[in-house]
């Protein structure tokens, strides 16, 4: 709940001298761990490397006025906070859609559900909508104390430097945003648009873009879109009248959202939106069915969209590490053509229990999701495609018993877990020893389970000891010999499709 150094720098600075700023100095024979040293005159010093960079950057945050400015400024936001500590933390975004729905249709006049229900899905509602609010409160709050802090460095009435302020976002500062060249780059591609004249790319990348001009999404015909390295904090709506657009690349900005038209992109095929501020990516977005590669790393995801995978069927790359994701909608199961998926660095707790529906997955990294990920499904070992897997830096247990089915895995990287299961001697050999030691133990599984099933369905009364005897010799021999020839690589027997409808 508290705001991010990387996305709220200065209020997350502020906050965290809030204390030592509102508690009375403690007595020379008193120690508060909270407090500076009794020598010190001034605020803590800086902790971390990202208050180092934001202290070297404004100096005066060292000044205890400056300081006491700002965190009069941000009352509210510490207010907001201490309450939503008491709410809870905000809840899974699947969660609130699926709550939002049954309001929706108690509010329908549907009567086959329940009161108690509903009023327990309004307020998991209720508390999205305040983490909302929350959350653009902290925006607010940054850009407040960027003016506070220039007020007092300057002397200035803060008032009056919010009105100054506004004055920035003005024409010189507008649409094309920078140089004279890049200026008349711009002016370039809309007239050459406006005479008529073919324009199918459209690259502007590293041009100190602050805005992108409307009129882009007037240029019928453009397929590519690269405007990557800018400085935009907005893209506007028209962006969804580019009706042959494929290719959109937005790296690198300063985006905090995108906007809802983005679905209307139905011939899209590549979108980069890497590097950015992104706390969510839009519904809609799952409305890009042509959607080859999606590139939305490096932001501060917390969730993906509630149905992104039943309508993205087409998806064959996806990129979403080092984000802040808790979990993958259950959706992402129906992506039976995605082929890479990269969501490390995240704060994943778990994967879908029908993980293993992505059939045609080859590359999977799922590392450095640290003390979060502590199991895999039982699913897993329907990924038969699979041939590079990542699960380092985690604190991963055990791996399921259907690994043992990954077949085709030619790499694997498990270190940084704390594995009993294979064991880590096991590990150390390398992926095909792992690959070996869980197939053994899956097949021992089955072979178990096989004699329980037979056991079960002959009745013993009409079955003596040596028949059954008998009878369960030989399976485990058929089987077996199968098995043999299945895993050492040789000709495959005439047994071997009931193996592969097995295994």
């Amino acid at each position: 709940m508290d705001p991010a150094p990387q996305t709220h720098p200065i209020l997350s600075y502020v906050l965290s001298r809030i204390p030592t700023l509102s508690k009375p100095k403690p007595a020379a024979s008193e120690f508060d761990i909270e407090q500076p040293p009794a020598h010190t005159p001034s605020p803590r010093t800086p902790s971390t490397v990202g208050e180092f960079e934001l202290v070297e950057r404004m100096p005066g945050l060292r000044h205890p006025s400056v300081l006491r400015a700002m965190t009069r400024a941000v009352a509210d936001v510490s207010a907001a906070r201490s309450a939503l500590q008491v709410l809870g933390p905000r809840p899974d975004h699947e969660l609130v859609d699926s709550s939002r729905a049954i309001v929706a249709a108690a509010e329908a006049g549907d009567p086959r559900i329940p009161e108690g229900d509903v009023e327990a899905c309004r307020a998991v509602v209720r508390l999205e909508e305040t983490h909302d609010a929350y959350e653009a409160l902290l925006q607010e709050a940054e850009a407040r104390l960027e003016r506070v802090y220039r007020s007092a460095m300057e002397g200035t009435d803060v008032d009056d430097e919010a009105a100054e302020g506004g004055k920035d976002d003005g024409p010189a500062a507008g649409a094309e945003g920078g140089d004279a060249a890049v200026q008349e780059e711009v002016v370039a591609v809309l007239k050459q648009a406006e005479e008529g004249k073919p324009v199918e790319s459209v690259r502007l990348v590293d041009r100190q873009l602050r805005q992108l001009p409307e009129v882009f999404g007037r240029i019928q015909g453009l397929r590519v879109l690269d405007v990557s390295r800018n400085q935009l904090e907005v893209i506007p709506d028209a962006i969804g009248g580019l009706d042959h657009l494929e290719e959109l690349r937005l790296a690198a900005n300063s985006l905090i959202s995108l906007p809802d038209t983005i679905g209307l992109l139905s011939n899209l095929k590549i979108m980069n939106v890497s590097s950015n501020r992104l706390r969510a990516l839009p519904d809609s977005i799952s409305k890009c069915r042509s959607l080859v590669e999606l590139d939305a790393s490096y932001n501060g995801l917390t969730y993906l969209p509630t149905n992104i995978g039943y309508e993205m069927v087409n998806l064959q790359k996806l990129w979403v590490h080092m984000n802040k994701l808790r979990s993958l909608p259950s959706s992402i199961c129906e992506m039976t053509s995605l082929y890479l998926l990269d969501a490390h660095f995240n704060e994943l707790c778990g994967l879908p229990s029908a993980f293993g529906k992505l059939s045609s997955l080859e590359i999977l990294n799922l590392s450095s999701n640290f003390s979060d990920l502590k199991e895999l499904p039982a699913s897993f070992g329907d990924l038969l495609n699979l041939r590079e897997l990542d699960l380092s830096n985690n604190q991963i247990h055990a791996l399921p018993d259907t690994f043992g089915r990954l077949d085709k895995l030619e790499k694997v990287n498990l270190e940084q877990n704390p594995l009993v299961m294979p064991p880590m001697d096991i590990v150390n050999k390398g992926v095909d020893a792992v690959k070996e030691f869980m197939s053994k133990r899956w097949l021992d599984i089955l072979l178990e389970e096989e004699q329980r099933r037979i056991a079960a369905e002959i009745p013993q009364a009409s079955s003596t000891p040596k028949a059954w005897l008998a009878r369960s010799v030989s399976w485990v021999t058929d089987v077996s010999g199968s098995l043999v020839g299945y895993l050492s690589g040789n000709e495959k027997s005439e047994k071997d499709a009931y193996l592969d409808q097995q295994f």
